[in-house]
């Protein structure tokens, strides 16, 4: 394996995928275009954030591009494997938030990324994911979401599910962050080709997945009492972000840019103390229900659930 050529492959891929959703996006909102910008590091690194805000639809939009070269991998890229720490690598990556105006609108979040050490022998593994993070459910946008990810990753679909469950959980509330998705890490299955070929489909995967119900609700008429439960609960999302995502403290100890780093926090978010939603609300069935891991594909409506 040729390590530059290898990482040269995966990084044209995410760059073009970060031009895709990006003008998907732009063409979904119609108010407002994303940002564009190329900071260059000697050694050869690239970073390109792109960042779209205060559009018609689109309170703020991030998709982040990453090609970094060091001489050892960050701490939180090494703790599952601590043999390959102080070894010089490469990593290439794209991340994604997306945080609509509307309520009935959900956040979603995507990152693909690709590590190769460059160790006695060179070692590489994929990781990434996407998971949705409703604030009023729907049942059918559940069903559709992960039907897409099922028919993108096959047989590897109840694994990553699971993984995503997991992985995307607030230990600290006891509660899930969103419906889940997909997630997966330290990915050689099969080989470079085949594991590359999945990190493709499951890429290319996304907008077909998420854009049906972004378009679907962004026009959905709402209250100012759902937008202020839909702040309260992006507080959830902005701890997840700061206190759990290996996402983050990745960025942070590998010395990268801070804008882009915290570019995946909301723009507003608030705190409610000891809020308890009234009984039988749907702010209430977001949590009784909808936060709670179970088998999408199946599921019905939560009254014959």
């Amino acid at each position: 394996m040729q390590t530059n050529e290898t990482v040269l492959t995966v990084r044209d891929y995410f760059i073009d995928l970060q031009t895709q959703i990006c003008s998907t996006l732009e063409q979904a909102d119609g108010g407002a275009t994303f940002s564009l910008e190329q900071i260059e590091a000697p050694n050869g690194g690239l970073a390109q954030p792109r960042v779209l805000a205060d559009g018609a639809h689109i309170e703020k939009a991030a998709v982040q591009f990453t090609h970094s070269l060091g001489d050892s991998l960050p701490p939180a890229a090494t703790e599952r494997n601590p043999h390959l720490a102080g070894s010089p690598f490469q990593a290439t990556a794209i991340s994604m938030i997306v945080h609509p105006q509307n309520p009935h609108v959900p956040t979603t979040h995507m990152n693909l990324r690709f590590f190769i050490v460059d160790a006695d022998e060179p070692v590489w593994y994929f990781g990434g994911g996407y998971d949705l993070t409703p604030y009023y459910g729907v049942i059918e946008d559940c069903r559709h979401w992960h039907q897409t990810a099922a028919d993108a990753c096959g047989e590897h679909y109840p694994a990553f599910k699971k993984e995503c469950d997991e992985y995307f959980y607030l230990g600290h509330r006891q509660e899930c962050r969103g419906i889940g998705g997909i997630f997966f890490d330290d990915w050689t299955t099969g080989g470079f080709d085949a594991s590359f070929a999945l990190v493709k489909k499951i890429g290319d995967s996304f907008l077909p997945a998420y854009m049906p119900i972004f378009n679907g609700r962004k026009d959905t008429p709402f209250t100012e009492a759902e937008r202020d439960f839909q702040l309260y609960r992006r507080g959830r999302y902005a701890e997840f972000n700061l206190a759990i995502d290996r996402g983050t403290k990745y960025g942070l100890q590998s010395g990268r840019r801070i804008e882009s780093v915290l570019a995946s926090l909301p723009p507003l978010a608030k705190w409610l103390y000891n809020y308890q939603p009234p009984a039988g609300s749907r702010e209430a069935e977001l949590t009784e229900y909808y936060l709670k891991p179970k088998n999408w594909l199946e599921a019905v409506d939560k009254s014959g659930d």
